[in-house]
């Protein structure tokens, strides 16, 4: 159930799925690496998962882009498990 642009609520996840920078949800996936380490990791497995990378770039994603939609959370999430 979408309750506005900004802010996805889904039975399936534990966390509350909302748009954010990438590097956040990096630093979520990989808090004990250096923010930059975090991103790139987290650019390295959407890379290297064809199907998230193919879902993502259906949202507009760009692989450079800083912020994340909602539904483009959600797909990481639905790939790759919560952080």
């Amino acid at each position: 159930m979408i309750s506005n642009e900004k802010t996805m609520r889904n039975a399936d996840y534990e966390m509350e799925v909302v748009g954010m920078a990438k590097s956040e949800l990096a630093e979520m996936y990989a808090p004990d690496l250096s923010p930059h380490a975090a991103l790139n990791r987290l650019s390295r497995w959407i890379a290297y998962n064809p199907q998230l990378t193919e879902a993502l770039r259906l949202t507009g994603y760009r692989k450079h882009a800083r912020q994340l939609s909602p539904r483009q959370v959600e797909l990481i999430f639905r790939y790759l498990g919560e952080p």
